[in-house]
C-alpha cells in the first residue's frame, strides 16, 4: 500500500485546489476491495450561489426561459431531495504510480460495481484514505474572488442545493469601438456612416489598433483560421488575428495606408447581418425578420386552416355539449354539418429513418452549429437545431432565428443502406434527402401553424420540422407547450394536423415522453393518436400526416432522474410496427386512415425512433435490435464523447488518447470562429460555448482506465489519475482548469469575462435536452 508520505509529497493533480488547512479524518481507501467506492454522505457540498444572470435581448426565447428559472423563478419544483453527488476535492498531492502489489490486485479487481460510480482500475485511483475534508463554508472560486455575505446566506440554505440558481459570463468588448463602416475597409476608403458626427464608435483606425483591442493572438501560429480557410475575414479590423491579413502600403502621394489582405481569386461578399456567411445556410433576410416584426408577412395558408380549426371545434361542439333534451334528430343534424379543410397538405419529400442513421438530439445550448459540425465529422447523419420557440419565430427575432442556421456539411446526403425494401417508403429518393431538421415549441395550434408556414418558406434546407412534446422546463410547460402537450392529445392532434397541411413539402415529426407523471405513462395512447388521429377527428379528417415519432424513455415528472425505460420503448416500438403493417386491425371502429393526409407514401409507414441514456455502440445496437425501434437518437451521450457516433459506425469502443482529445477542442475553436467570427466578440462567443461543452467531456472516463463495460452515462468517476498529465487535465471538473485549456487556443480570457458552469445542478442535465 502507498505510505502518507508519497500521498503528502507527491505530484499537485491539475484540478485540484489548494484550499485552508483543515483538519483531517479518516476515510475509507478506495484500493481496498473491501471498501465501497461510493463517497460518505459526510463529503457532500451544497452548491454554490451567484448574483442573478442577465437575459440579454440576443438571447432565444428558450435560453431566456432557462436564465429566468435559473434565477428562482421555479425553485421548488426543480429542487431535489437527495443532494447530487459531488466528487471530493482532494487537499493532498496525488501519489505515485503503485507498486506490484497493487498491479496484482488489479487483476484480480474483486469489487463491487456500485450504481452511479465509474468502475475504474485499481492503478489509477488516487489513494485518498487520508484527506483534508472540503471547507463547507467555501466554494470553488474561492481564490478567484472572495464570496459576498449574501452569497454565504444563500449557499447556507439547503433550499439551494441541487440547482445551480445563477450563472454570469460577464462581457467581452473591445475598449473602444469601431464603427462597422470602417471595419472591412482600407484605412482611406471608409463606407459612409449613416449616424455622422454622432457615431459613438471611432473613425480612427490607427488609434483603434493601438488602443481599442487587445494584441493579437499568437495561436494557430498567428494565422487567423478563417482566412486560412476562406481566403477572407469577415471580422476585418477587428479580428484578433488581423495582423496575418492585412498591410501598411505606401500611395503615390507618399501617404501610408493600411489594407486588408484577400487571397487571389476570392470573390466572397458579406455584409454586417452575416447573410453571406461562407459555409452557412438558412440565414433569414433582415428584410424577412422586419417584414414579420411589423405582421407584414403573409401566412395565408395557416391563418385560413386556423379559421377553419375554430369553425370545426364550435361544431363538434354543438353535438358534444348538446343539452340533455335536445332531440336526436337535432343532434344528427349537428353532427351533420360537416365542413371539409380548406384544402389537403402537400406531398412531403420521403424521410428515411434507420441503424445506419445515427441522429444526435436537440441540444439546449449545447446543440450549437460547430458543435453539430464536429459530430457530423464523427459521423451524425441527421441533426436537430436547438429547440425554438414558434412566437419569437413568427415575431422575427433575431436570437431565435440564429437557432435556424446550419453548416454545409449538415444539407448532405445522410447514408442510405436499408436493411429490407420493408423499412423503405414508398418514393424516397435519398439524393434529395439531408440531414438538419428544426424542432419548434408551442402552446397554441395557430402559433405552430404560422411557425411552420415561415419555416417552410423562409428555411430552403429543411429535413423535417419536428415538434417538441418533451421539455420539462418549468416555463414552457406552464405555458402549454413542450411536455404539458402530452396531457392535451386533442391539442397536440390539431398542431400535428395542421403543420403538416402548411409546412409544403417539409414533412412533420414529435419527440415525446413517456408521460407526464411517473406511474402513468400515456405514450401508447399519444402515439396512437398521432397516426391515426382521435375516435371523431380520424373518422373525420383521416391521420395526422405525423411522418415520424421520437420517444425519451422517461416522464415529464421524472426529468433526467433514473435510467429511462428501454422495456417501455420497445412496448411502443412493437405497436408502431403493427401501425405500420396492418392499421385496419388496431380496433374494430378505427377506419384505415385516407391516404390524401399521410406523411409517407399511401403505405403510412411511421418512423419511430428511442432516445435515453445511449452512450456507446453497444447501447445502439442492443436498442436496434431489442428495442426494434428505427434508429435512437443520442443527446448527452454525444456531449461527454462526440465520438461515440464513429464508435457506432465501426461498432467497436475506441479510447481516444488526450492528445486526439485536445486535437477536437481546436477544431471546435476553429468551428466557433467561423461561425460568430475571429473578433473579441466572437472570440468571446467561442470561448464561451467551448466551455459549456467541456463541461460535459470532463465527464469521459477513457475506456483504457474502465475496469467494467459497458460504460454507463449516469456513472460518475471516483477521483483518478490519467495516463498523462493532459489526460488527467481534460478530467477535471474544476472551471478554472477548462478555462486553461481555453487559453490555449483563445489567449487570455477577456478581463471582463465570467463562467459559472451550470453542470454542478440538476437544471444542467434538465435543460441538455428539449
Amino acid at each position: 500500500m502507498l505510505d502518507d508520505s508519497k500521498i503528502q509529497n507527491g505530484e499537485q493533480a491539475a484540478h485540484n485546489g489548494v484550499g485552508p488547512p483543515t483538519t483531517v479524518e479518516e476515510a475509507p481507501n478506495p484500493l481496498m476491495p473491501e471498501h465501497s467506492l461510493k463517497r460518505p454522505r459526510g463529503f457532500d457540498q451544497l452548491e454554490p450561489a451567484h448574483s442573478p444572470q442577465p437575459i440579454l435581448p440576443e438571447d432565444s426565447a428558450v435560453t431566456k426561459a432557462e436564465k429566468v428559472e435559473r434565477n428562482g423563478a421555479s425553485a421548488a419544483a426543480s429542487t431535489s431531495n437527495e443532494p447530487p453527488a459531488k466528487k471530493v476535492k482532494l487537499e493532498g498531492p496525488y501519489d505515485k504510480p503503485a507498486d506490484k502489489d497493487t498491479e496484482e490486485s488489479a487483476k484480480t479487481d474483486t469489487r463491487d460495481k456500485v450504481n452511479g460510480i465509474a468502475l475504474v482500475k485499481a492503478e489509477y485511483l488516487i489513494d485518498t484514505f487520508k484527506r483534508q475534508l472540503p471547507n463547507p463554508s467555501r466554494h470553488d472560486d474561492e481564490h478567484e474572488a472572495q464570496m459576498s455575505d449574501e452569497h454565504k446566506k444563500v449557499l447556507s440554505k439547503k433550499g439551494q442545493k441541487g440547482q445551480n440558481k445563477n450563472r454570469e459570463f460577464g462581457s467581452w468588448y473591445d475598449k473602444i469601438r469601431l464603427c462597422n463602416t470602417l471595419a472591412t475597409s482600407s484605412e482611406f476608403s471608409p463606407k459612409p456612416c449613416k449616424f455622422g458626427d454622432k457615431c459613438k464608435c471611432t473613425h480612427d483606425l490607427r488609434k483603434y489598433l493601438k488602443e481599442g483591442k487587445r494584441e493579437d493572438l499568437k495561436t494557430f501560429n498567428g494565422k487567423c483560421p478563417v482566412f486560412e480557410q476562406y481566403g477572407t475575414c469577415h471580422a476585418g479590423w477587428k479580428c484578433r488575428f488581423v495582423s496575418s491579413h492585412s498591410k501598411e502600403i505606401e500611395r503615390e502621394d507618399g501617404r501610408r495606408e493600411l489594407v486588408l489582405i484577400e487571397k487571389e481569386n476570392e470573390d466572397v461578399l458579406f455584409d454586417e447581418e452575416d447573410e453571406n456567411r461562407i459555409g452557412v445556410v438558412n440565414v433569414a433576410s433582415t428584410r424577412d425578420k422586419l417584414d414579420l416584426a411589423r405582421k407584414r408577412f403573409k401566412t395565408e395558408k395557416a391563418d385560413q386552416y386556423n379559421k377553419w380549426l375554430e369553425q370545426d371545434v364550435k361544431d363538434m361542439e354543438k353535438f358534444y355539449h348538446a343539452k340533455k333534451d335536445t332531440p336526436q334528430e337535432e343532434k344528427e343534424a349537428n353532427r351533420a354539418q360537416y365542413t371539409e379543410p380548406p384544402f389537403l397538405p402537400s406531398e412531403k419529400r420521403r424521410i428515411y429513418f434507420g441503424p445506419e442513421t445515427p441522429v444526435l438530439a436537440p441540444l439546449t445550448t449545447q446543440g450549437n452549429l460547430p458543435f453539430r459540425r464536429l459530430c457530423v465529422d464523427f459521423g451524425a447523419q441527421l441533426t436537430y437545431s436547438e429547440m425554438a420557440m414558434a412566437l419569437p419565430i413568427i415575431q422575427g427575432q433575431k436570437g431565435e432565428w440564429a437557432l435556424m442556421k446550419a453548416h454545409d456539411s449538415e444539407i448532405q446526403n445522410p447514408k442510405f443502406s436499408p436493411r429490407s425494401p420493408e423499412s423503405v417508403v414508398q418514393g424516397y429518393d435519398n439524393s434529395k434527402d439531408l440531414r438538419f431538421g428544426v424542432q419548434i415549441s408551442a402552446n397554441k395550434p395557430w402559433m405552430a401553424l404560422r411557425a411552420a408556414e415561415v419555416l417552410s418558406k423562409l428555411v430552403p434546407h429543411l429535413r423535417v420540422i419536428d415538434l417538441n412534446c418533451g421539455c420539462p422546463i418549468d416555463l414552457v410547460c406552464r405555458t402549454g407547450a413542450g411536455s404539458s402537450l402530452l396531457d392535451t392529445p386533442s391539442k397536440l392532434e390539431k398542431m400535428i394536423r395542421g403543420m403538416n397541411a402548411v409546412s409544403g413539402e417539409v414533412p412533420i415529426t414529435a419527440k415525446i415522453r413517456m408521460g407526464t407523471k411517473d406511474k402513468d405513462p400515456t405514450a401508447t395512447k399519444t402515439i396512437q393518436r398521432l397516426a391515426f388521429g382521435g375516435f371523431e377527428s380520424g373518422q373525420r379528417h383521416g391521420a395526422p400526416g405525423c411522418a415520424a415519432i421520437t420517444l425519451h424513455g422517461r416522464s415529464k415528472q421524472q426529468r433526467y432522474t433514473k435510467t429511462a425505460d428501454w422495456s417501455y420503448i420497445a412496448e411502443c416500438a412493437a405497436l408502431v410496427e403493427s401501425y405500420n403493417k396492418k392499421k385496419d386491425e388496431l380496433t374494430d371502429t378505427v377506419r384505415e386512415p385516407d391516404e390524401r393526409t399521410l406523411a409517407n407514401s399511401k403505405d403510412g409507414r411511421m418512423y419511430f425512433m428511442g432516445n435515453g441514456d445511449c452512450y456507446s455502440h453497444v447501447h445502439y445496437l442492443d436498442h436496434i435490435q431489442n428495442a426494434r425501434v428505427d434508429s435512437v437518437m443520442v443527446a448527452r451521450g454525444a456531449l461527454v464523447k462526440p465520438w461515440i457516433f464513429e464508435e457506432i459506425e465501426k461498432g467497436q469502443y475506441i479510447d481516444k488518447s488526450a492528445t486526439e482529445r485536445l486535437q477536437y477542442v481546436e477544431k471546435f475553436v476553429k468551428y466557433g470562429l467561423e461561425a460568430w467570427g475571429s473578433d473579441e466578440v466572437g472570440v468571446g462567443q467561442t470561448r464561451r460555448f467551448l466551455l459549456e461543452w467541456l463541461s460535459f467531456a470532463h465527464r469521459y472516463v477513457p475506456v483504457g482506465i474502465l475496469a467494467h463495460l459497458p460504460p454507463s452515462l449516469q456513472d460518475r468517476p471516483p477521483a483518478y489519475r490519467g495516463r498523462s498529465d493532459l489526460e488527467t487535465l481534460l478530467a477535471s471538473d474544476n472551471y478554472l482548469d477548462w478555462i486553461k485549456i481555453s487559453e490555449m487556443y483563445l489567449g487570455p480570457a477577456h478581463k471582463d469575462f465570467k463562467f459559472v458552469p451550470k453542470h454542478k445542478s440538476n437544471s444542467y442535465e434538465i435543460e441538455a435536452e428539449g
